[in-house]
């Protein structure tokens, strides 16, 4: 992917005493108090603010957080919080500025953090007026939110359109490699793990991964939709009937090409969904009426753990069992720890994939863990983001 970088901009002193505007991705979770709960975005956020300031350049930052309504400021919608935290972090002042959109006071060297950028009404629509005015306000956009990138807004795609130079920061350009590593020149075998609830919020995934991977593992409500399409009984497990066929099309497209859908061969079965429900592991020929599956069993794990370790690539999205109960969690901990064993390329990326890589304690272990739920998505969907396309727009021009 052809894109302007920042690191390079840098390098070339070419942000030197410019008034550069990053657009961070700043929504962290808050308690009823208005406490962060969790600082990653914020954390994350940091190597492109040090980067501007080492470079001499007068900084400006914004983000979302939450969801306000525009033009309706409430204190809950506040960034404060966050420039409370951003101060602690980078050890120095982070004023917040508040109504920026028509002219912001910053000088080479200092940062400021400018309110939250949903507020600013034309925003979420990315209506040109807005847009023209805030790229009027710096020399070098810089787009370092890959969580957003899949939304073309204000501060996401029309400010790129119209500043004077628009690149990728850090974040959004590690993201963008990573992605090209691992789904447009991959290291065979590519592997991916596709897991969930539903089949039909993932199926466009399953439908384009089903043309890229080798080996496509299923998990979750998912699998089951797959094992009744493949002739097998689940008893009363989560599933969606009505896309048999949508199941049964993927593993013939799969079949087609030499690959597979890899369907469990045992699997852990309950009576009730509870985490104290009785945990019994079964042939999956042998599932009952009242059964509900709720893991892979350990035969379908030790398999597929096995194939991921001489895989080139394995992509990641999901849980394959319900792994917040310790009594369906070995499925989900077997391949976790395949990945983190096995010597290829991984990526991972999804609230709850990141929550097995946190309790399972293998973030050192996994090739780049993504910091982007939908934008993630929409990538495995094959969609190209607005993101990536306006920056790939502006370095095409400015050849």
């Amino acid at each position: 992917m052809n894109i302007l970088r920042f690191s390079d901009l840098c390098a070339q002193g070419k942000a030197r005493n410019q008034r550069v505007f990053i657009r961070a991705d700043l929504n962290v979770p808050q308690d009823d108090a208005g406490n962060i709960t969790e600082d990653t975005r914020i954390r994350a956020s940091i190597p492109a603010i040090r980067m501007a300031l080492d470079a001499g350049a007068a900084v400006m930052v914004t983000s979302h957080l939450g969801r306000p309504t525009e033009g309706e400021f409430k204190p809950e919608d506040s960034l404060a919080p966050v420039a409370k935290r951003m101060a602690e972090l980078m050890g120095r002042d982070v004023p917040l500025v508040a109504n920026w959109v028509d002219g912001v006071q910053v000088a080479p060297g200092q940062i400021v953090l400018l309110e939250n950028c949903r507020l600013n009404v034309g925003e979420k629509k990315n209506k040109e007026e807005l847009a023209r005015k805030m790229a009027a306000l710096c020399d070098i956009f810089v787009n370092d939110a890959f969580g957003t990138a899949h939304r073309a807004e204000g501060t996401t795609y029309g400010i790129a359109q119209f500043a004077p130079i628009a690149c990728a920061g850090p974040l959004l350009s590690a993201e963008i490699d990573a992605l090209t590593k691992a789904l447009a020149q991959p290291q065979r075998p590519l592997s991916a793990i596709v897991a969930g609830s539903k089949v039909s919020t993932k199926l466009t995934i399953l439908q384009s991964l089903a043309d890229k991977v080798d080996q496509l593992i299923v998990g979750g409500g998912i699998a089951n939709t797959f094992m009744l399409a493949a002739g097998l009984p689940i008893g009363k497990s989560l599933a969606e009937p009505d896309l048999l066929d949508a199941a049964k099309a993927v593993m013939a497209a799969m079949k087609a090409r030499g690959a597979e859908v890899p369907i469990p061969t045992d699997v852990v079965v309950a009576k009730t969904f509870a985490a104290d429900a009785p945990a019994t592991v079964k042939a999956a020929t042998d599932v009952a009426a009242d059964d509900m599956i709720l893991d892979i069993g350990p035969e379908t794990a030790a398999r597929l753990a096995a194939q991921l370790k001489s895989a080139g690539t394995i992509v990641w999205n999901g849980p394959v069992g319900v792994f917040e109960f310790a009594a369906f969690e070995n499925g989900t901990k077997q391949l976790a720890k395949a990945i983190a064993e096995s010597s290829a390329f991984s990526i991972a990326g999804g609230g709850d994939t990141l929550a097995a890589i946190a309790k399972y304690g293998i973030d050192k272990q996994v090739g780049y863990i993504s910091t982007g739920g939908g934008a993630f998505l929409e990538v495995l969907e094959g969609k190209k983001l607005p993101a990536f396309d306006i920056l790939e727009q502006r370095a095409a021009a400015s050849v």
